[in-house]
């Protein structure tokens, strides 16, 4: 049954100055996504001729209507929490470049496709013979030590993030090697999922500890700590890390799930 006159399928309000927000109807999403998706497209289109932005909020329970916002050409931005049901924000600006263009078509893909952090760290290793010592942080945000390093910045090579992460930490500048491990870490308390890269630091002389300048706001302390001092200080999981990292080191790069 098509939509009433008085119960229009898409509905545009101008909540401010060259700002429009689209709603559509429960009937039109009836029709099926692809369907709806064709009438919010030429809806937003249409309202671009005026407005320079024309957003749409959608539950993020709403899977349907997600898929109707994103193909009908609206850009994912992010969540809006809220206490009655956080909403997945969307918009298109007038200056967009065209979805029938390659580079419009990939800007879209790249506002909605799963992104996961990364967090690049060093294995650094002193000179004394015997049983291997690792360069640990004790941090201030927490209780558990860790290896040097830290999360990769947007369109950053892992790389250079940790060259730039120990030099900020320690201010110390090391070379990172080889990688030698990748972790994938899962969900864990209120982190949502990471894949963690641990390159190679070399081995140094023991001294090295002394030229360790502290950033204050992260870090307290450094230190090279035995495979027995490593279980003591760290996480579970990071001592997993470090022991794989460690066996890597005579063979190729490693994966691994939470150290396993």
């Amino acid at each position: 049954m098509p939509d009433q006159p008085d119960q229009p399928a898409t509905r545009l309000t101008r909540i401010e100055h060259d700002v429009a927000r689209i709603t559509w109807s429960e009937d039109l999403t009836a029709r099926g996504w692809q369907a709806a998706a064709d009438v919010v497209r030429r809806e937003v289109a249409a309202a671009l001729v005026e407005q320079h932005r024309v957003e749409a909020k959608v539950r993020v329970d709403d899977a349907v209507g997600q898929r109707v916002a994103t193909w009908s050409g609206l850009h994912r931005e992010g969540i809006e929490r809220r206490r009655d049901g956080d909403l997945v924000v969307y918009a298109r600006l007038a200056d967009d470049v065209a979805l029938n263009e390659p580079g419009g078509f990939r800007a879209l893909l790249n506002s909605f496709l799963p992104r996961k952090r990364a967090i690049a760290q060093m294995l650094v290793r002193d000179e004394s013979g015997g049983e291997p010592r690792v360069l640990l942080c004790r941090l201030t945000y927490k209780a558990d030590w860790d290896l040097p390093g830290g999360v990769v910045e947007v369109n950053e090579s892992p790389r250079l993030a940790v060259g730039r992460e120990v030099t900020e930490e320690l201010g110390l500048t090391l070379e990172p090697g080889r990688l030698l491990l990748t972790d994938w870490l899962p969900p864990w308390g209120g982190w949502d999922d990471a894949v963690g890269l641990v390159f190679d630091g070399g081995r140094h002389p023991a001294s090295l500890i002394d030229a360790v300048v502290p950033q204050e706001r992260e870090i307290r302390s450094a230190a090279f700590c035995t495979l027995e001092e490593i279980e003591e200080r760290a996480a579970d999981f990071t001592a997993r890390r470090i022991r794989a990292a460690l066996a890597a080191l005579d063979g190729g790069a490693t994966y691994t799930e939470s150290g396993r």
